[in-house]
């Protein structure tokens, strides 16, 4: 039986409609950003909507509740529901609608889940109530602390202690995933034990610590880096040992991103679970594969397994995902073959792309790859070892073909 679940998009603007830009925001400082081109855009065109605005989350404000619950009904085609995705590119705790909303898209029947909410909308303390029993079931909560005047001063939160009591009452009631961005020095360390203290005695579900970004490579492609100045994040292992000491030490589900799940392995479970990489199709052909510096010893470790025709090279940024035509034309090109693929979303138009890797006179095929060949910690939080790997023995099956039928 199909599942329906809906997405009630509301809108809003990250800085302008979250009560202000928390200081370790993503989108703190951009400015007017160029279309980075993309999959979707037209061969003759770079830009377009996704890779003109999406990126940037360039919504013109909260959209008004009629025009979310017409667009919910047209999604709905006259049937009921078995989910409905309240999200947008604000605070929802924000959103002055977000109760009437909830009432409309639930009617008391239909299981709700919050998209994204740091609180900092919420005044009284007991918010929460209402939105549950109009059918909030699951909440995706940034906390960033416990500790109230951390959030105050590095989110911005007027009201931090209403905040945390929303929190907990959503804990007692629904399946709460919490997120933190974790700045050296400022929420790790004493502050974060606490924090995943409190959320054990709360009743949270989970944590997904998100290693903090203040550079070009580390993730930051609009322009806007340093978003801190002075700060130097954590090295990806350090990260990655603060993950698995949180998870084993606190009876806590812990994820990171860009890595990684001590549950489930991912990303790249594949990568330690060899017995599983003989479900997939022989590899008969060779090429490169493009990616980020995480992903590359984890791919080289998955294709040591299948044959040495594949070779994978690293551009100068962490994650695959946002690979963008500056780090094309900086990757060196001995070694990488006549067929090559790259991230599904590398944020690069087709002709751009082509240029930067034929620079050196060689006519290469490139190919963009699945969207998606692993989960991070934000989609694995939620997923059993084997849904992960399952996920992974999909993608990859389709990377190995895609090799087998265009590569060298």
């Amino acid at each position: 039986m199909r599942i329906m679940d809906i997405l009630a998009d509301v809108g809003g603007r990250p800085g302008l409609d979250c009560r202000g830009f928390c200081s370790y925001c993503y989108f703190k400082g951009v400015k007017d950003v160029k279309p980075f081109g993309c999959k979707n855009c037209l061969p003759f065109q770079k830009g377009c909507d996704y890779c003109g605005r999406a990126i940037v989350e360039g919504y013109p404000g909260f959209k008004p509740l009629d025009l979310v619950t017409f667009e919910v009904a047209q999604k709905c085609f006259g049937s009921i529901p078995d989910k409905v995705t309240i999200s947008g590119g604000g605070d929802l705790s924000c959103y002055p609608d977000l109760l009437p909303l909830a009432r409309m898209v639930g009617q008391g029947i239909v299981p709700i889940s919050l998209g994204y909410t740091s609180g900092k909308g919420f005044s009284r303390g007991d918010e929460a109530k209402d939105l549950i029993e109009a059918g909030v079931q699951e909440v995706n909560f940034t906390v960033f602390s416990t500790n109230p005047e951390l959030r105050r001063k590095y989110m911005g939160d007027r009201h931090p202690e209403a905040a945390l009591s929303n929190l907990r009452l959503f804990c007692q009631s629904c399946d709460v995933y919490c997120a933190a961005v974790l700045i050296p020095g400022v929420n790790d360390g004493a502050e974060l034990e606490k924090t995943c203290q409190d959320l054990v005695e709360m009743g949270a579900k989970g944590l997904i610590l998100m290693r903090f970004a203040n550079t070009r490579e580390q993730g930051l492609i609009l322009g806007n880096e340093p978003i801190i100045p002075g700060i130097v994040p954590h090295t990806v292992e350090e990260f990655r040992q603060i993950v698995t000491e949180a998870n084993q030490r606190f009876g806590l589900r812990v994820t990171g991103t860009p890595l990684w799940d001590p549950e489930t392995g991912a990303p790249f479970a594949l990568a330690s679970h060899k017995e599983e990489i003989s479900r997939l199709p022989a590899l008969r052909r060779g090429a490169t594969i493009v990616t980020g510096s995480v992903a590359r010893p984890l791919l080289e470790a998955i294709f040591q397994e299948l044959g040495c025709q594949v070779n994978v090279v690293s551009v100068n940024k962490d994650v695959g995902c946002l690979i963008t035509i500056e780090d094309l034309e900086a990757l060196d090109l001995e070694g990488v073959q006549d067929t090559v693929l790259i991230p599904g979303r590398t944020l690069a138009h087709e002709r751009d792309i082509r240029r930067a890797l034929n620079r050196d006179g060689r006519d290469r095929l490139i190919l963009r790859g699945p969207d998606r060949l692993t989960v991070d910690g934000e989609m694995s939080i939620s997923m059993s070892p084997q849904e992960v790997l399952d996920l992974e023995l999909e993608a990859f099956t389709e990377l190995v073909e895609t090799i087998n039928a265009l590569g060298v």
